[in-house]
């Protein structure tokens, strides 16, 4: 479910956990390393967030 949500190519607001603590990252997705599970979404002023896919806790 997630994946699915992933391939679109949208502005998508998700909400993950890093160092116990709940983080909101707005962008579009820029890269999804599934060796490292990891996703690199590209936010409006092209900064790239590093996400563990295990930390997601919710996908807009």
């Amino acid at each position: 479910m997630i994946l699915k949500a992933l391939r679109k190519n949208r502005l998508l607001t998700i909400n993950y956990y890093e160092d116990g603590l709940l983080q909101t990252c707005q962008g579009r997705v820029h890269n999804l390393n599934l060796l490292d599970q990891t996703l690199f979404l590209k936010d409006e002023k092209q900064n790239i967030f590093s996400i563990r896919l295990s930390g997601i806790q919710d996908i807009q």
